[in-house]
């Protein structure tokens, strides 16, 4: 089994920055990819950024060039960190961790992130 516990998220004003982390534990040695989604009330889960176990990365065309996920494995956990600057009003949703393994997917509980314009 494969536990999940973000972090990070909250208000920001339009052009500033916030950090969120998604620490994997537990059975992590098949988790294949790791991943930001985010939810508007009324609207489907969409990838933001994600991260496979090679180090390979995607993003949303929308946040391409202000966003960065990166990984770190370290004290039995996978840490994925998504970097968010230059942040807009259209940011403002919640983000859920999403972790990809061998016996399944497990969703982060969200974290909410809203940005002032």
């Amino acid at each position: 089994q494969v536990q999940l516990a973000e972090s990070g998220g909250g208000l920001v004003q339009a052009g500033g920055s916030l950090r969120l982390s998604c620490a994997a534990s537990g059975s992590i040695f098949d988790i294949s990819f790791m991943g930001w989604f985010r939810q508007a009330p009324g609207k489907q889960r969409d990838l933001v950024a994600g991260i496979t176990s090679e180090g390979t990365t995607k993003y949303a065309d929308s946040v391409k060039g202000r966003f960065t996920i990166s990984r770190d494995n370290a004290n039995a956990k996978i840490t994925v960190f998504l970097q968010m600057n230059s942040l807009k009003a259209e940011d403002t949703d919640v983000y859920f961790c999403y972790v990809y393994y061998g016996l399944g997917s497990l969703w982060g509980q969200g974290t909410q992130v809203t940005v002032s314009s």
